[in-house]
């Protein structure tokens, strides 16, 4: 498209007035986004499985409707993986790689629907594949990728819808959130509020139709599974929400996510989304402006009750980026330096930061003092955990280890020894963590607990259950990277203050 043409459609966007017809797709958004694909797949063996990762395997051998953290998606994709690969790094990650892909892919579509010729639709693509938190979170088979594309494919939707005021599109939009809450509630958030932002923005006849309640209807068949586990489990995950939010939110925490709304986007493109978002609060269509009204009431929200938690609304910047690539155009290539500058800027930070998000560096030797990435730093020791725990148990005289079980303090530990550790003698270890505390307590009759904590002070704890507690090992990794489970230990606790069946109610902690 011709530099006037591509300018005349930013001009008409940010006047609200978007030409019916669209310019034609930019395919090299494909290849943006492929090479983010090939980039995180080439890494993706590296380092080691992060705790929520081995989680998610734990999990995905107990598949249920739901689980105390999150629906049954993430755990779903995890046992395709098993089924396929194996606890395979590569097979396991393929699917956050492939989210990854779709993300981006999805904000180039985004700029287009927006009025955005091709220029827009790559700047958009690129924007979006030099997120940190995309390169952060799309390394790990977690339920963030999925959340974010979710997100950022319902806003698609909604884009479209007010463009062409047709809302035969709700379902498809329904679709969407449908299998963005079978992984991760967020996305559920973020539908309310475009709802309200419609109906507060003079939107009500685009959402007060048929379509729209067809595509409810489809975005609620997904829930039900979660409202029936959770209605059989005690509402598990409103609990943990209750002590996630005690932990991140609170007055303090509000500066953290104000801040943090900064690092989520590629600093040289930071002025961008604030672009978009003033293109879709101007436009004459209510639900563009509504999407503003989503991102300002999430704003809040997260702010007030898990500030700590910044990415929560990542998603958002899909579509604000792919708006403020619209809205930018024609001043940004209006002077030829100018697009310059932005991406030398653009990938010189790009490979910065890539460097500390992502497994690339070698890892640390011990005593070097180099510190990594709080995520990745919770991808290594995991083999060394393991082994620590297999030496105390084969300590253990036969008679002894016939009636003892593995209780570890979260579900990162019982996920690392039951996937890990599989086939190498060790029992299945059980946890009070989440939702593996409702996978039982293993051997109801144990007499003997082989427990494994992070920390110091885990030994207090278990003093309230057992009589003896030996501390017998202390936990650590060759490489001497901070985690939470390096200086931790493992205690050999005999004694029980109680059967263990009937200990195990009050070890249950939800966070």
């Amino acid at each position: 498209m011709a530099d006037g043409r591509a300018h005349d459609f930013a001009v008409r966007a940010d006047a609200g007035t978007v030409p019916t017809g669209l310019a034609p797709f930019d395919r090299r958004v494909i290849a943006v986004g492929g090479v983010v694909f090939a980039v995180l797949m080439a890494l993706s063996p590296r380092y080691g499985f992060q705790r929520d990762e081995l989680y998610f395997l734990d999990a995905a051998r107990h598949l249920q409707a739901s689980y105390v953290d999150q629906p049954f998606l993430a755990p779903l994709l995890a046992r395709v993986s098993l089924d396929l690969f194996g606890v395979s790094l590569p097979g396991l990650r393929v699917w956050p790689a492939l989210a990854a892909w779709a993300t981006v892919v999805v904000g180039g579509l985004t700029a287009r629907e927006l009025g955005g010729g091709r220029r827009p639709q790559l700047m958009a693509a690129v924007a979006v594949a030099t997120m940190p938190v995309l390169w952060a979170a799309d390394h790990v088979a977690n339920t963030t990728p999925y959340a974010m594309l979710a997100l950022a494919a319902l806003a698609l939707v909604v884009v479209r819808i007010g463009r062409t005021g047709d809302p035969r599109w709700w379902p498809v939009a329904g679709l969407a959130l449908g299998l963005g809450v079978a992984d991760n509630h967020q996305p559920g958030f973020f539908a309310v509020a475009l709802v309200v932002g419609a109906l507060f923005g003079g939107g009500r006849r685009l959402v007060l139709n048929r379509w729209f309640a067809a595509g409810a209807a489809i975005a609620v068949a997904f829930v039900v599974p979660d409202i029936w586990w959770q209605s059989q489990h005690e509402w598990a995950t409103i609990a943990m929400t209750r002590q996630l939010n005690r932990e991140n939110g609170g007055l303090l925490n509000i500066p953290v996510w104000v801040i943090g709304q900064l690092l989520l986007v590629c600093l040289a493109l930071v002025w961008v989304w604030p672009a978009g978002l003033r293109l879709l609060w101007r436009s004459e269509r209510p639900l563009w402006r509504a999407l503003v009204w989503a991102y300002g009431l999430l704003f809040v929200l997260y702010a007030l009750t898990t500030g700590a938690k910044i990415y929560y609304v990542a998603g958002a910047y899909v579509y604000l980026l792919a708006a403020g690539a619209v809205a930018v155009d024609g001043w940004l290539y209006a002077w030829r330096l100018r697009i310059g500058a932005v991406a030398v800027a653009t990938a010189l930070l790009t490979v910065v930061l890539a460097l500390g998000l992502l497994p690339i560096l070698p890892l640390p030797r011990a005593g070097s003092g180099r510190t990594i990435d709080s995520t990745l730093a919770e991808t290594v020791g995991w083999p060394e955990l393991v082994d620590t725990v297999r030496d105390v148990w084969n300590t253990l005289p036969p008679g002894q280890r016939a009636q003892a079980v593995i209780f570890t303090d979260n579900y990162s530990e019982a996920g690392a020894i039951n996937e890990l550790g599989r086939g190498t003698g060790l029992p299945t270890a059980v946890s009070g963590h989440n939702s593996v505390w409702w996978w039982g307590p293993g051997n109801p009759d144990a007499t003997t607990v082989v427990a494994v904590a992070p920390g110091s002070s885990y030994a207090g704890y278990l003093g309230g259950f057992f009589t003896s507690v030996r501390e017998a090992a202390t936990v650590s990794n060759p490489y001497g990277v901070r985690n939470i489970e390096a200086g931790g230990h493992v205690y050999v606790c005999t004694g029980l203050r109680l059967p263990w069946s009937r200990l195990w109610p009050r070890l249950r902690h939800y966070d």
